[in-house]
C-alpha cells in the first residue's frame, strides 16, 4: 500500500471506531435511565453556635439539634410526609385507653461504637436508662423532665419496655421520638452533671443513620463530619458523608458558599428575597409555630378585657406581615383550627368603640363629659346665671347676680354675704330690683376668691347648707380665653348636632374633637392621637417586652406601637439586650405584654401554653419554674377542662369538638393576640437530589427522609435491556432511516 492509501485506511478506521462509539453511547442513553447513586458528600452551612451533641440538652439550640437528629434515633420518629409519628428503632403499641405504651426494639439495632468483634446492641436497658434518668429530681433539664412526670417505665425483656401513664395522654408518642443514649457511656456520672459530659457531647455515640466521625475547629467555622451507618432493617442511606459547617454569622458563611451544598435558615433582604447565589434553590416552609402578643393578666391594665379587645381590633396583621415580608397570618393559638370565620378582624373604629367598655377614655371624651356635666350643673338653680368661663386678671372681680325668689336671709356665695334690699317680715329679702349681687375677687386661694383654673362656686345659707353649686373657669390670659370661648362654642355645636341623623356630615362626635393646650377644638388629619386616661388621670401606657433576636421582633414591636398609639394606647417598647435578660424577664413575668413565639411541635399540643398549671408562681423568686410556659398567666377552669380532654381523648371527633370550644373561649377571653407563623427558607444547589420537605415540625425534620437524598447518580438499563440488546436496537435504527 502506498503512503496515501495507508493514511486513508487509518482515517477510515478512526471514523468507523468513532461512529461505533457514538452508536454505543446513543444506545446506552436510550436504553438506560439515571438513578440515585451511592457515596458522595453533602456539606451544609448554618449560622449559630454548636453546643454538645446530647439529645437530652439540645432543645434550645437548633444547630446542634440538626446534627443530633442524624446521630441519634428514637423509638419513634416524626414523618413530615404523612404528618404522623411512625415506628423507628422500635414498634410501639398503645392501649385503648392511651395509658400503656409498649415498645419493642427491632432486632439487630446497634450503637455506633459497635465492631464485628464486639457488637454493642441497643437494649431495653438503654431505653429505660434514657427515660428514667430524665425523671430523676436533679436532672438538669426540667423542661424535658415535665414530659415524663407520672410515667412508670418498666423493662419487660431485653427488647421490650412498657410505659404506664397515670392518666390518658394521646400525645405521649411524641415524647418517644427523643434520641436514645447508651447507658454504658454515662456510668458513674452524677445525674446533676450530665449536661457537663463534654467528652460524650463532642464525640457522641448514637444509633442514628449517621455516626460521628470528627470535629474540626477553624478560624472561620466549626466543622462536624458524619459518616453513613447502616442499621439492620432500617432504610439504606445513599450519601456517604454529611458535613456541617457552623459559622458565627451569615457574612462568614457566604465567603464559603461555593463549597456548600445546602444552607439552613437563609436570611432575606429588605424585599423579602433570599440572599443566596442563583444556582441555589430556595425551599420556603413554615413550622407549627406562631408569633404572638401575650397579655400579662396579672397586671392591672392588661387585666381589663375591654383594653384587650380594643388592642386586638386595633392590630392590623396584614400591614404587619407586609412590612416584615411574612406570608402566613395566624388568628388563633390553636393551629389546627379552621379559621375561615375568625371573629376579630382589624377595625380601628370598632377598636375605639371597644374601649368604651373599659375604664380608659380619650382625654377629649373626658374633657367633653366634664364640660357637659358643668353645663348641666350651671343650667339650673339660683347660680344659673354664672358664666362657664371668665377673663379675670389679678385684682379684678366678677359680679354675680341672681334672683332672690325663695331664698332666706342671710345667703352667702363662697362665704361672701350677698348684697340685698330690705328685709321683709317673713324673713325673705328683696332688693329694689328683686335680685341679689355679690362680687367675687380674683385671687390665689384667699377665702371666697376665684383661683386660676376651675372653681366651684357654692351658694349656702346661714347654717352653711349648700343651696346650689356652679362651676366657673377663671382665665387670666387673653389667648387662653379665646381658646376657651371657642371650646364653649364647639360644645354648643355638639349639643345642637345631636338632633341630626347619625350619617349627617354636619354631626359632631367625640371623634371629631381634639384637645390642645387643655381645650377642645375641631380635629384635623395631622393631629396625632392622645393617650387614653382613666378617671384618676392615669395614662394608658403598656410596657411591651421583646427579644433582640430574631431581628424582626424589634421591628414588629415598633409597628405594633404605631398601630396601638393610633387608638390612644401608649406603648413603651423594651427590647432585651441579651438572651439571658429576656429569659429572666419572661421568667419573672416582668412585662405588660410580651412579643414572643410559641412552638406546638408535631402534636400541636397547646396544654403547656394555656393550662393554669403552667402559670408562674411569683411569691418566691427562688421557686420560679423554668417550665412555666403560660406567658399570659391565663387561668380558666373551663379552658383547663377542655385542654385536658384534648390531651386524653383518642377519638378525633371528640378532640375536634373540644378544640372548637376552646377556640371560642380564647376568642372571648383574649389572653393573647396571635400574629403570624414565621417563614423559613432552606436552600440547596443542583447537586442535591431527592429532597422533599413535607410538613416539618422542627428545622431538623428536613433530614427526616435523608435516605431519599443523593448527590451522585448512575445509569441503569431499563427492564429487559442489556448490552446484548445493542444488535437488535441497531437493526431497528437502520430500518427506521
Amino acid at each position: 500500500m502506498t503512503r496515501v492509501e495507508r493514511t486513508v485506511l487509518v482515517m477510515l478506521a478512526m471514523f468507523l471506531t468513532l461512529s461505533l462509539l457514538m452508536l454505543l453511547r446513543l444506545f446506552y442513553l436510550q436504553n438506560t435511565l439515571s438513578v440515585p447513586g451511592g457515596g458522595g458528600t453533602y456539606i451544609e452551612g448554618s449560622v449559630g453556635e454548636m453546643l454538645p451533641l446530647n439529645p437530652w440538652f439540645v432543645n434550645g439550640n437548633d444547630v446542634s439539634r440538626d446534627i443530633v437528629s442524624l446521630v441519634f434515633a428514637g423509638l419513634l420518629r416524626y414523618d413530615p410526609q404523612s404528618n404522623k409519628i411512625v415506628d423507628n428503632l422500635a414498634t410501639v403499641r398503645a392501649s385503648d385507653d392511651n395509658r400503656i405504651y409498649t415498645a419493642t426494639l427491632k432486632p439487630g439495632i446497634l450503637w455506633h461504637d459497635s465492631t464485628k468483634e464486639r457488637p454493642h446492641p441497643v437494649s431495653a436497658d438503654d431505653v429505660v436508662f434514657t427515660f428514667k434518668t430524665i425523671q430523676q429530681p436533679n436532672f438538669p433539664n426540667p423542661i424535658l423532665q415535665q414530659n415524663f412526670r407520672g410515667v412508670d417505665i418498666e423493662k419487660l425483656d431485653d427488647r421490650t419496655v412498657r410505659f404506664r401513664l397515670s392518666k390518658p395522654y394521646s400525645f405521649f408518642t411524641s415524647n418517644l421520638t427523643l434520641g436514645l443514649v447508651p447507658k454504658s457511656a454515662f456510668e458513674g456520672i452524677p445525674v446533676s452533671k450530665l449536661d457537663q459530659t463534654l467528652d460524650f457531647g463532642f464525640h457522641p455515640i448514637g444509633a442514628g443513620p449517621y455516626s460521628f466521625l470528627n470535629l474540626l475547629q477553624t478560624d472561620f467555622s466549626t466543622e462536624v463530619t458524619l459518616k453513613r451507618f447502616q442499621q439492620s432493617g432500617m432504610p439504606e442511606n445513599k450519601i456517604e458523608r454529611i458535613v456541617f459547617r457552623v459559622f458565627p454569622d451569615y457574612s462568614a458563611l457566604l465567603t464559603d458558599i461555593m463549597n456548600l451544598n445546602g444552607v439552613r435558615l437563609v436570611p432575606r433582604n429588605e424585599k423579602g428575597q433570599p440572599t443566596l447565589p442563583r444556582h441555589f434553590r430556595a425551599l420556603p416552609y413554615t413550622l407549627p409555630q406562631y408569633v404572638g402578643l401575650f397579655f400579662n393578666l396579672d397586671r392591672e391594665i392588661p387585666a381589663d378585657r375591654g383594653v384587650r379587645l380594643g388592642l386586638q381590633l386595633a392590630t392590623n396583621k396584614q400591614a404587619l406581615v407586609d412590612e416584615i415580608h411574612e406570608t402566613e397570618i395566624v388568628d388563633s393559638p390553636l393551629l389546627e383550627i379552621d379559621l375561615g370565620n375568625w371573629k376579630y378582624q382589624f377595625d380601628e373604629t370598632a377598636a375605639k368603640g371597644a374601649f368604651f367598655d373599659s375604664s380608659w377614655n380619650m382625654p377629649e371624651k373626658i374633657r367633653l363629659q366634664r364640660l357637659l356635666e358643668q353645663r348641666e350643673t350651671n343650667r339650673v338653680g339660683p347660680l344659673g346665671s354664672l358664666p362657664n368661663i371668665a377673663l379675670l386678671g389679678s385684682g379684678a372681680s366678677l359680679t354675680v347676680t341672681g334672683s332672690l325668689s325663695g331664698l332666706r336671709f342671710p345667703v352667702f356665695v363662697n362665704g361672701i354675704r350677698i348684697q340685698t334690699g330690705a328685709r321683709l317680715p317673713d324673713g325673705t329679702v328683696r332688693a329694689l330690683s328683686g335680685s341679689w349681687m355679690v362680687k367675687l375677687q380674683a385671687g390665689n386661694g384667699q377665702s371666697g376668691s376665684l383661683k386660676l383654673g376651675m372653681n366651684i362656686v357654692r351658694l349656702t345659707n346661714a347654717k352653711d347648707d349648700v343651696q346650689d353649686t356652679a362651676f366657673i373657669e377663671r382665665i387670666a390670659d387673653a389667648k387662653k380665653f379665646a381658646l376657651a370661648s371657642q371650646e364653649q362654642q364647639l360644645v354648643d355645636l355638639f349639643l345642637a348636632s345631636k338632633k341630626l341623623p347619625e350619617n349627617d356630615p354636619n354631626r359632631i362626635t367625640v371623634q371629631d374633637l381634639y384637645m390642645e393646650n387643655g381645650y377642645l377644638r375641631r380635629k384635623t388629619p395631622p393631629d396625632p392621637p392622645h393617650t387614653r386616661v382613666n378617671s384618676k388621670g392615669k395614662r394608658l401606657v403598656l410596657n411591651l417586652l421583646t427579644s433582640n433576636k430574631p431581628e424582626t421582633y424589634p421591628r414588629v414591636a415598633e409597628a405594633i406601637k404605631r398601630q396601638w398609639e393610633a387608638v390612644g394606647v401608649g406603648v413603651r417598647v423594651d427590647v432585651a439586650s441579651s438572651k439571658k435578660e429576656f429569659g429572666d424577664r419572661l421568667l419573672s413575668r416582668n412585662y405588660d405584654v410580651v412579643l414572643f413565639g410559641q412552638s406546638l411541635l408535631d402534636n400541636l399540643d397547646s396544654y403547656p401554653y394555656w393550662h393554669s398549671s403552667q402559670i408562674q408562681e411569683r411569691t418566691d423568686a427562688k421557686k420560679m419554674r423554668l417550665d412555666a410556659f403560660n406567658l399570659s398567666q391565663y387561668t380558666s377552669f373551663e379552658a383547663d377542662t377542655l385542654l385536658a380532654r384534648i390531651r386524653e381523648t383518642s377519638i378525633p371527633s371528640s378532640r375536634a369538638k373540644a378544640l372548637q370550644e376552646l377556640n371560642e373561649l380564647l376568642k372571648k377571653d383574649i389572653p393573647a393576640i396571635a400574629l403570624y407563623s414565621p417563614l423559613y427558607i432552606y436552600a440547596h444547589d443542583d447537586s442535591v437530589q431527592g429532597m422533599t420537605l413535607g410538613k416539618l415540625s422542627l428545622h431538623a425534620d428536613h433530614f427526616a427522609h435523608i435516605d431519599d437524598w443523593y448527590v451522585t447518580t448512575r445509569r441503569q438499563f431499563l427492564p429487559g435491556k442489556s448490552w446484548f440488546s445493542f444488535f437488535g436496537w441497531f437493526i431497528r435504527l437502520i430500518r427506521s432511516l
